[in-house]
């Protein structure tokens, strides 16, 4: 996917994630509590729009200011969002047109992955998620192998890879993922055959889902060595 084939689905899934915390924002019952956001321990669905209204409004500030230098991380609080559920979601959806228009082509990339997973967060604090567009999907296990594992493993201070081998098979498209673990470096490797020590395969959809930390390791087809799964995270830590 380009910069230009990315809008499109950037502006559909800003719009299901809009309608998904209205409709989690209209309890049947007055005075029912916000929903809290099964994917996301701890957090409710309003956590989850003053998070991403505010990763959109941080990231707009960037474009528009040309900063080469982080921004202050106050922008990413949304101090100033309203405590009202209609407002709060009003400010959000304005956020998201914003970044639609402001962004480079890296974030538009990296803002259409969360604002994907982060609709299907709030789809489940209300009911069955829908799934990540397939296109969407397999770009996200790329993007987050290629980009968010190694920042992730800086970060953290993650352990040095061993040698470990991973491969991620997509059975409804034709991607294979191979990645080897070596010290510091995350290496994606281009042979789709060969020696891995644990394979996991499935939709491009449970595969983003699960490297997202959303889904467990059973909702893949694992052979290999199983265990070796869960160390993905200690690896990748999540942020």
């Amino acid at each position: 996917m380009d910069h230009v084939e990315r809008l499109a689905p950037f502006r559909t899934e800003a719009a299901a994630f809009e309608k998904a915390v209205r409709r989690a924002f209209d309890p049947k019952e007055p005075g029912a509590p916000v929903p809290a956001v099964p994917s996301c321990p701890g957090w409710t669905v309003t956590d989850l729009v003053r998070h991403l209204g505010g990763v959109h409004r941080c990231l707009v500030h960037v474009l528009r200011e040309r900063l080469t230098a982080p921004p202050d991380p106050a922008l990413l609080t949304l101090p100033e969002a309203p405590d009202d559920p209609d407002a709060l979601t009003d400010r959000f959806a304005q956020g998201a047109r914003a970044t639609a228009e402001q962004t480079s082509g890296f974030w538009l990339r990296m803002q259409l992955i969360e604002l994907a997973v982060h609709r299907w967060d709030a789809e489940s604090a209300t009911g069955t998620p829908g799934r990540l567009a397939p296109d969407v999907a397999a770009d996200a296990v790329t993007q987050t192998i290629e980009v968010m594992a190694p920042a992730r493993r800086g970060w953290q201070q993650a352990p040095p890879g061993t040698g470990e081998r991973y491969r991620f098979r997509r059975t409804d498209g034709p991607e294979t993922w191979t990645v080897l673990f070596s010290g510091d470096r995350v290496l994606l490797e281009p042979a789709p055959t060969g020696p891995a020590d644990v394979e996991a395969a499935g939709s491009a959809c449970d595969l983003a889902l699960f490297l997202w930390g959303r889904l467990p390791a059973g909702s893949l087809r694992v052979t290999g060595d199983a265990a070796l799964l869960p160390h993905w995270f200690t690896l990748v830590p999540a942020v």
